[in-house]
């Protein structure tokens, strides 16, 4: 069974930075791609950004190249979402998610068949 479980959010004040981790599970694609979603209640799921898996490729969307960064410890199967310059409207729930995947990775949520629970992002003001 695939699992994946978000960790490393929280309260953190403008300006700030977190690192948030995505512990994989019973993953057995031989390619496949993780990518970090958002979403605001009320408002629709973003996309952030992705990275594969066993190619290390990895997309940012270019709203958050400058603050945000993908990356991977293959030998833990964890992801990271590094944010820094935190703002207030960076406050949401923050997903990852997996999926079998050849190519080049996108954060299309609809392309994504197995999620996390997400870990709450809370910026201050």
């Amino acid at each position: 069974e695939v699992q994946l479980v978000e960790s490393g959010g929280g309260l953190v004040q403008t300006g700030g930075s977190l690192r948030l981790s995505c512990s994989l599970s019973g993953v057995t694609f031989d390619e496949y791609a993780v990518g970090w979603f958002r979403q605001v209640p009320g408002k629709e799921r973003e996309g952030l950004g992705c990275i594969k898996s066993p190619d290390s490729h990895r997309y940012i969307k270019d709203s958050w190249k400058d603050r945000f960064t993908v990356s991977s410890d293959d030998a833990k199967k964890t992801i990271y979402l590094q944010m820094n310059n935190l703002k207030p409207e960076d406050t949401a729930d923050y997903f990852c998610a997996t999926s079998w995947w050849s190519g080049p990775c996108l954060p299309l949520d609809h392309q994504y068949d197995y999620w996390g629970k997400g870990t709450l992002v809370t910026v201050s003001s």
